[in-house]
């Protein structure tokens, strides 16, 4: 397994743990909106500091692509939490997702990444895993503007992934990808934050829940966006985002989730697309 696989690996691991951090907020209480707001207050200026401190900030061209991710991360997070007003869980999270799928079709097609009998082998048996441990819902009542919505989401995922790969590779360092990324999300979450009630006032429970998200959401991008330098978008973007997987493990065996044959099915799935992947 090469250096680009294993920050894959730690990227997973990461979102992974940002999801369950995000699952204890909801059950906490925590209003989408302040959250996406506080972890902006948090993570801009933590990324900016690190860069700053470890030189790795440098103002290139292709910085650029990281502020395109920027805003099509917000316009996916925006939707997918629009989407959940009139539309089941248990539908839209599998369809959001599947983001990866954008990204490694982007990948093959416009940067002419190999498809081989493996790497196929892989997206399949993670779209499998993806419908094992987060599909299974009814779709009863989910609206058809619901789904349009986290469809706009899902591709909108897909697209910023695309960017990342393309700024690294035309000359952005990961630190000045995730930082411009941060410039643009930085004031769409405040201002989506403030004309949710009018005012800059957060909890202060959101405060313990929106740090360490930021902290595991900084590693995340930085592995991802370092794995991309010299690796295959089509190949760790959709390792980065099985970050589902980790959440299905801590939720069985650390949260007394019930186990079944699906989620158990799921998870062998997922380690199958993991070998494929790599292999590929």
């Amino acid at each position: 397994m090469g250096t680009e696989f294993a920050c894959a690996l730690g990227a997973m691991l990461c979102y992974g743990l940002a999801d369950l951090v995000y699952k204890r907020a909801a059950m906490a209480g925590v209003k989408p909106h302040h959250f996406l707001m506080v972890q902006a207050w948090m993570f801009a200026p933590a990324m900016v500091a690190f860069s700053l401190a470890t030189g790795a900030l440098h103002v290139v061209p292709a910085a650029a692509w990281g502020a395109a991710a920027g805003l099509c991360v917000f316009v996916g997070l925006y939707h997918f939490t629009r989407s959940l007003r009139d539309g089941a869980v248990s539908v839209n999270a599998p369809i959001f997702r599947l983001s990866f799928t954008i990204t490694a079709a982007l990948a093959v097609v416009v940067l002419g990444e190999p498809l081989g009998v493996l790497k196929m082998a892989g997206l399949a048996l993670a779209l499998l895993a993806t419908w094992l441990l987060l599909g299974g819902g009814a779709a009863a009542g989910v609206t058809r503007a619901s789904l349009m919505r986290v469809l706009l989401a899902t591709f909108s995922f897909g697209i910023a992934n695309f960017c990342y790969k393309l700024g690294v590779m035309y000359g952005a360092t990961p630190a000045t990808m995730v930082v411009s990324q941060a410039a643009v999300f930085f004031p769409l979450a405040t201002l989506f934050g403030y004309r949710a009630e009018g005012c800059f006032n957060p909890p202060g429970l959101t405060w313990r829940y929106a740090a360490p998200a930021a902290l595991l959401l900084a590693f995340a991008f930085m592995l991802m966006a370092t794995s991309l330098v010299e690796g295959q978008a089509s190949v760790l973007v959709p390792v980065a985002q099985m970050g589902f997987v980790i959440t299905a493990v801590v939720g069985m065996f650390w949260m007394g989730e019930a186990r079944s044959a699906r989620k158990f099915a799921g998870l062998a799935a997922a380690l199958g697309a993991l070998v494929c992947l790599a292999s590929s």
